[in-house]
């Protein structure tokens, strides 16, 4: 399965899901506890959306290093 990067906010996502968002409609109004168990259930920490998905990502933590030398 292809995985896709998103950047949002200065931060970078690993996209593990995409999922239309008429799947979370109840008459006509999103059903975010849905929304949630989803990105629970798909181990994520976090859900971002565009104008017809809902993507499950997980956030992408940046890594703090120090140099060792000046080699």
């Amino acid at each position: 399965m292809f995985k896709q990067l998103y950047y949002r906010n200065d931060k970078a996502y690993l996209a593990e899901r995409k999922i239309p968002v008429h799947n979370f409609e109840k008459e006509n109004k999103i059903n975010l506890d849905y929304v949630k168990a989803w990105r629970d259930w798909l181990e994520c920490d976090h859900v971002l959306r565009d104008q017809t998905h809902f993507i499950f990502v997980k956030t992408i933590e940046d890594i703090e290093f120090e140099k060792l030398s000046d080699d």
